[in-house]
C-alpha cells in the first residue's frame, strides 16, 4: 500500500508518499479501504515532534477518516466486509489501508459519505460533548462561543441554536464573522475590539432582565480565559477546551468562591472511553446532519500524495472549513 510517512521531524517538506507494507490484522480489528482522511492540528505538531510518537521510522499521522471495510479479525462481531465506517482516533490513518479497532469504528447511515463522515467525527464529537456534559445548554442560554469561525466552533454554534440557545461568537476577521453568523449566531464580534463589554452588553439585551453576561463561555483559545470569566454572568460557567492563543493565566480559587463561577476542563477522550459511547454520539452528529440541523461547508481535499501541500495550507492559517486527504 501507499502510505504518507515522514522519518524526520520538521516541516512539511519532510512528507512523502512511500509503498510500504500492508498493515496486519490484529485481534479486535478491521482493514479498512479508506476514502477520506481528515486533517488536524495535531498532525502537525507530531510532524514537528512536539508531540511523542511510539515506534521507530517511518511514521505514519492521522488520526481519523472514513472508508471501507476490507477485512475483518475472526473475534471481531457487528461488523462485516463492505461496511461503510468512520472513526476518529485509530492511528495511521495516512494511508491507503488502515487497521482499526473495531471498537473505534463507527457505521455510516444512509446519506452519509466518506467526506462528509472525515469532516465531522473529531470535532464534532469534540461539539458533542461540551454542549451536553461539560455544560448542559438549555432553551434560552447566552451562550459565548470563541473562534466561531473554526470547525468546532461553527458546529458548536449550530448545535447551540438546535437547543433553543442565544450564541454570541468571538471571531478575529470580518470574513470569519460572516462564516459565523452564516452557521447561525446571532451576533459575533472580533477580538480586536472590547469585546468583553459587548458581550455583556448583548447579553444584558436579551436577558429578558437577567443580569447581564454570558451563562456559559465555550474557551478554546487558553489565553482569554480571565477575559472568559468577566463575560459570564454571577454563576456563569467558562469550559476551557483548547489553548489556540496560548497558555491561559493562572485562575485564584478565590474569584470562583466570590463569583460562584465555574470552570470546567475538556478532553474528548475522557468522554468515548467505550465503543458504546462513540457510536451514541457519532449516530447522534449523522442524525442531526441527516435532517438538517448540522451544515457542513465542502472541505478543501488534497491528494494524499500532496500532504506536504495540505500541511502547508493548514499552517497558513487561510483555512476555514475542514481538510481532507483523498487516498
Amino acid at each position: 500500500m501507499k502510505a504518507l510517512v515522514f522519518h524526520s521531524f520538521g516541516g512539511p517538506e519532510v512528507l512523502a508518499l512511500q509503498e510500504i507494507p500492508d498493515p496486519p490484522l490484529a485481534a479486535g480489528s478491521v482493514k479498512v479501504r479508506m476514502r477520506a482522511i481528515g486533517l488536524n492540528y495535531a498532525d502537525i505538531y507530531r510532524r514537528r515532534g512536539n508531540y511523542h510518537l511510539v515506534g521507530q521510522p517511518p511514521f505514519i499521522l492521522g488520526y481519523e477518516g472514513a472508508g471501507v471495510v476490507e477485512e475483518v479479525a475472526p473475534d471481531v462481531a457487528g461488523i462485516q466486509v463492505g461496511d461503510r465506517i468512520g472513526f476518529a482516533d485509530a492511528p495511521h490513518a495516512n494511508a491507503e489501508i488502515v487497521a482499526v479497532p473495531a471498537d473505534r469504528a463507527i457505521k455510516l447511515p444512509e446519506g452519509i459519505g466518506f467526506e462528509a463522515a472525515a469532516s465531522v467525527l473529531l470535532q464534532g464529537l469534540t461539539a458533542h460533548y461540551l454542549v451536553n456534559d461539560s455544560y448542559a445548554v438549555k432553551p434560552g442560554d447566552r451562550v459565548l462561543v470563541h473562534a466561531a469561525a473554526g470547525g468546532v466552533g461553527q458546529l458548536l454554534i449550530q448545535l447551540c441554536k438546535a437547543k433553543g440557545a442565544k450564541v454570541v461568537g468571538l471571531t478575529s476577521s470580518s470574513a470569519k464573522r460572516e462564516m459565523a453568523l452564516a452557521a447561525g449566531a446571532d451576533e459575533v464580534l472580533l477580538y480586536n475590539t472590547d469585546w468583553v463589554s459587548r458581550v455583556l452588553e448583548w447579553t444584558s439585551k436579551i436577558g429578558s432582565g437577567a443580569e447581564a453576561g454570558a451563562d456559559v463561555a465555550y474557551d478554546s483559545v487558553g489565553s482569554t480565559l480571565m477575559d472568559s470569566f468577566r463575560s459570564v454572568r454571577t454563576k456563569g460557567h467558562v469550559v476551557f477546551f483548547g489553548m489556540a492563543g496560548g497558555d491561559p493565566a493562572p485562575v485564584d480559587p478565590r474569584m470562583l468562591m466570590d463569583t460562584s463561577k465555574t470552570l470546567t476542563g475538556g478532553d474528548l477522550w475522557n468522554h468515548v472511553t467505550t465503543a458504546e459511547e462513540r457510536r451514541k454520539r457519532g449516530q447522534e452528529l449523522f442524525t442531526a446532519m441527516l435532517e438538517g440541523q448540522l451544515r457542513l461547508q465542502p472541505p478543501k481535499t488534497f491528494p494524499l500524495a500532496d500532504g506536504a501541500e495540505a500541511h502547508r495550507y493548514l499552517e497558513s492559517r487561510a483555512s476555514t472549513g475542514k481538510i481532507l486527504l483523498i487516498p
